[in-house]
């Protein structure tokens, strides 16, 4: 069954390849009802539904570089349930085999960047560091991607300032930096073997 899903992106995405090589990336989507109470006459949130969404080839590569964990997105795939048996008891797990993902840009902006080798795009759109879209190999700016986020959650240190330039006198007694401010005299305007003069 296809189904249009709008949640929040619950965790991060996670990415792997398979056995063969292709990629392959899933993530957890939260989707809370918001209905409207006629006797408190304000919006509120309902019941959160959660479920899997998994991407695959080119899809799953371009999730990477795309969404982060809180993003509100639009989801579009077939909708599978899993049923299984643990210790006795019956679980389920509702799943999405996405087709397509988006941003919701009811609740804020998005800026689109072709990736390569996609159909039907402009000559000239995709970039260098675009990603491939038949599945093949991985393209650099995924791990890029990877380890700009892991440095994000860790705290930057600040960097220690710069030393000051080291103090040189010159012919008054001033430091080099100085010196420098207010110029130099040329060889012409000296007078004699008198020492330079400063303007």
């Amino acid at each position: 069954m296809q189904v249009t899903v709008v949640g929040n992106v619950a965790t991060e995405v996670s990415y792997g390849e398979t056995g063969s090589g292709v990629p392959m990336a899933n993530f957890r989507l939260g989707c809370t009802e918001r209905r409207y109470d006629r006797q408190r006459e304000c919006w509120v949130d309902g019941e959160t539904q959660w479920l899997t969404v998994t991407a695959w080839r080119a899809l799953a590569v371009n999730l990477i570089g795309s969404l982060a964990k809180g993003d509100p997105v639009l989801v579009s795939g077939r909708l599978r349930v899993r049923e299984w048996v643990d210790g006795g008891a019956k679980r389920t797990r509702a799943e999405i085999d996405a087709r397509s993902v988006g941003h919701d840009l009811t609740r804020g902006t998005s800026a689109f960047r072709w990736a390569a080798g996609v159909r039907g795009q402009p000559p000239g759109a995709a970039g260098q560091d675009g990603a491939q879209s038949g599945g093949g190999v991985v393209p650099g700016w995924i791990a890029d991607a990877l380890e700009a986020r892991k440095a994000s959650a860790v705290a930057s240190v600040p960097r220690p300032p710069e030393p000051p330039p080291p103090v040189r006198p010159g012919s008054d007694g001033a430091s080099e930096a100085a010196v420098g401010d207010r110029g130099r005299v040329s060889e012409g305007e000296r007078g004699g073997g008198e020492q330079a003069a400063l303007i």
